[in-house]
């Protein structure tokens, strides 16, 4: 492993002021779209998406992710508050966080989520840097027929994982396949699907997909529902700087638990699909069942704390490897933010492994200090970013829908792109009251064009023969056995479904 680009990249983030400064701004939004029930992580890049347009790889590159990789730090505090996950793998916490300010320790249950969040965001940074001596070679052996076959299991793989039905998620994957080939065509220089509109040469924006298929159904569907999460204060928001540090010190005290989740974790992260919920749950079962005394899980046991804590940190190191080396989101936050990387010029894919790992580290550094920044600031400004539990929900939306807009405008740098946003918006808010799953379509549309010209290029190269080389056949095996797997799974849910009276 080459040093010098390790620790050239730690002093490119540390010497530069305005990193520092751009991390001390992402910091406290990404813990504020944590800590406000139904805001999030993806919705929180997506409001990041107008902010970060036009600045450097770099610079931007950094802020989204120091923003989204301390969201599950903020979203503790209506976790343990209030027994109100901030967001989606926050739930797990609420099992033991709730009961333990019930019983008066509010703030030893936030001193020990604010604990396990930082050493489990810095743990799953060490983990995506080790693994990147083993990724580099695997790299190397992939050709343009490996990148087909690779790109179609990425996108079967989101399908299946993203719901309940792996037909629905085939059916989105593919039109946003469908949308990606929109433009001219890479080879011949043809116009496809374009209906004689000039914006439309380039192709569907991806920005502008983006935003539209994340943040407009979400934005509305807060907007529907808008309350406060809480009336009153009702006191949970006091305790005293001792409570924290009592906290902090029962991840010391099980520090086996801490190493053990954190590195499960990150490894669920890795895997393309199973995203934070997963990653905590199992980890909080895992706490349950390696403890003595199971029994006192659900009425404030502090492990039930710490496991999902530094599991819902720690995986975002595991989902940023396959997200930057593969192109293949491990999470459905990371697939947004694989949007906002390519809007910011970054390629997802072997050209990062093998000219640009000064990029990765930067980005492995971020994350490290992220997660130990953030920890200070809430032991600093805790008390007043507790109460942003209790603010209106609705009161984030003009601003939401205001930053979209703005965003799916400049993202493509026409007006016509409003069209598609308003177009593509409605759509997804239709797929969203169904239940249908959004994921497989940014990823349908990020890895189109890697289908498209790979593809040619095989078939080029190669022949239609592409197909029996040796890793390109098992990538196909996967794909097909991944279809198998969720057929399988799916039809014994609908057995079970039916054997209930």
């Amino acid at each position: 492993m080459n040093t010098d680009i390790i620790y050239g990249s730690l002093v490119t983030l540390v010497s530069d002021p305005s990193l520092w400064a751009l991390m001390l701004a992402a910091i406290p939004m990404g813990m504020i779209f944590g800590a406000v029930p139904g805001l999030g992580g993806k919705l929180g890049i997506v409001f990041s998406i107008p902010l970060v347009f036009g600045m450097e790889q770099v610079h931007g590159a950094v802020f989204l992710l120091a923003m989204h990789s301390v969201v599950h730090t903020g979203g503790s505090i209506p976790s343990i508050l209030l027994g109100i996950p901030g967001t989606g793998p926050d739930a797990a916490t609420v099992c033991d966080g709730y009961p333990m300010t019930q019983r008066g320790e509010a703030g030893r249950a936030l001193g020990t989520s604010l604990a396990a969040s930082a050493v489990g965001g810095v743990l799953g940074a060490f983990f995506l840097a080790a693994l990147i001596p083993i990724v580099q070679p695997i790299v190397l052996a992939f050709g343009p027929a490996e990148f087909f076959f690779l790109a179609l299991l990425g996108i079967t793989f989101i399908a299946a994982l993203s719901g309940d039905s792996l037909l629905k998620g085939i059916i989105v994957g593919g039109f946003g396949l469908m949308l990606s080939f929109v433009g001219t065509e890479p080879q011949t220089g043809v116009q496809r699907f374009t209906f004689g509109q000039i914006f439309l040469s380039d192709g569907i924006n991806v920005t502008t997909a983006t935003l539209a298929i994340f943040a407009i159904p979400e934005t509305l569907m807060i907007a529907s529902s808008s309350r406060a999460v809480s009336s009153t204060e009702s006191g949970t928001t006091r305790y005293r700087f001792s409570d924290l540090l009592s906290g902090a010190a029962d991840v010391v005290r099980h520090w086996g638990l801490t190493l053990r989740t954190s590195l499960i974790g990150a490894v669920i992260g890795l895997i393309p699909g199973l995203g934070g919920d997963v990653a905590s749950w199992m980890c909080y079962g895992h706490a349950v069942q390696s403890s003595k005394t199971p029994e006192r899980f659900g009425k404030g046991a502090v492990e039930g704390v710490i496991a999902p804590e530094t599991a819902n940190n720690s995986k975002e190191g595991g989902a940023l490897l396959p997200t930057l080396f593969f192109g293949i989101p491990g999470s459905s936050g990371m697939a947004v933010m694989l949007g906002a990387f390519i809007m910011l010029g970054i390629q997802p894919g072997p050209s990062i492994a093998l000219d640009h790992l000064d990029l990765v580290w930067i980005l492995i550094w971020t994350l490290v200090i992220a997660n130990v920044m953030a920890a200070l600031m809430f032991l600093l400004i805790g008390r007043w970013l507790a109460l942003i539990v209790f603010m209106r929900t609705g009161l984030f939306v003009p601003f939401v829908l205001l930053l979209v807009f703005v965003g799916g405008y400049i993202g493509g740098g026409d007006w016509e792109n409003l069209i598609v946003l308003v177009g593509l918006g409605a759509l997804a808010y239709g797929l969203k009251r169904c239940d249908w799953p959004r994921a497989p379509f940014v990823i349908g549309i990020v890895l189109g064009p890697v289908m498209d010209i790979s593809l040619h290029q095989s078939l080029a190269i190669w022949g239609p023969g592409f197909v029996f080389r040796p890793i390109a056949l098992g990538l196909a095996l996967a794909t097909v056995a991944t279809i198998l797997v969720s057929w399988r799974r799916t039809r014994a849910l609908s057995e079970g479904n039916r054997a209930l009276p």
